[in-house]
């Protein structure tokens, strides 16, 4: 298939996003996707486990469909509507990340290094995802949703949390890429 759709300019997704917002305001809804995990886990039982996980999971069905349209919507963009195109990565970006040991820096939509089939062959590997995965989890429910939840919808409700969670999630990622990454790779 040769339809390759351009992305939408912030002109025409800001107000659909904005829009969206509204339309959560006005029906007493929350945006995340974080907290579908804890839906998903009420579903197959985890409240005999948890009381955390005691809560109406039916309510959450439009929440869940929003993941499910996410995940096949990412699906068809990258199978049927992307050019192949590589990621137009700053130079400097490039040379700063191969001087850390990835070889196919902006070549690929995730590095390689951390999310190909090799590494989940290597100690390191495996050990990155599990640290990364069990910080993003922890993180994302201590913190009270996860960043879309709390950049999108936390900050169109004005929130002041949710303001204080994204200057953090800001200052994470500084850290991690500035100081942390170059001493893991």
């Amino acid at each position: 298939m040769d339809f390759i759709l351009e992305p939408w300019p912030w002109w025409v997704a800001g107000p659909v996003i904005a829009l969206i917002m509204a339309l959560l305001l006005l029906f007493g809804a929350n945006f995340g996707m974080s907290s579908n995990l804890r839906t998903v886990c009420t579903m197959v039982g985890g409240e005999k486990f948890s009381d955390f996980f005691e809560l109406d999971w039916k309510a959450q069905g439009w929440n869940l469909a929003i993941v499910i349209g996410a995940i096949i919507g990412g699906y068809i963009t990258v199978t049927f509507l992307s050019s192949g195109e590589t990621v137009d990565l700053n130079p400097q970006t490039v040379e700063s990340l191969q001087s850390l040991g990835f070889e196919n820096a902006g070549g690929t939509m995730v590095p390689l290094e951390i999310f190909g089939q090799n590494a989940l062959t290597s100690i390191k590997g495996v050990l990155i995802l599990l640290i990364g995965g069990f910080l993003v989890g922890f993180g994302s429910r201590y913190a009270g949703g996860c960043t879309s939840g709390h950049a999108i919808s936390g900050l169109s409700d004005l929130q002041v949390p949710s303001l204080i969670a994204v200057i953090g999630f800001f200052i994470g990622g500084l850290v991690m890429t500035h100081f942390m990454l170059p001493n893991i790779f």
